[in-house]
């Protein structure tokens, strides 16, 4: 019986870490993470502006 109890108690303790790891978590974002969202968001815009632009070119070559 001491054995269940150890377990249960293992295992409040450890769903009772990792919830303090998700609160913990939730902080506002360094200047790092900021700069690296601003580089991910240019980087999806230069890719859609090549998209964009790939696509005109085939509308041309084909005459539309």
């Amino acid at each position: 019986m001491t054995h269940e109890i150890l377990k249960k108690l293992g295992l409040a303790l450890l769903v009772g870490m990792l919830a303090m790891g998700l609160v913990g978590c939730q902080d506002e974002p360094g200047p790092a993470e900021e700069a690296g969202e601003e580089i991910d968001e240019a980087m999806e815009d230069a890719g859609e502006g090549v998209e964009e632009m790939g696509e005109s070119i085939q509308d041309t070559a084909e005459g539309d």
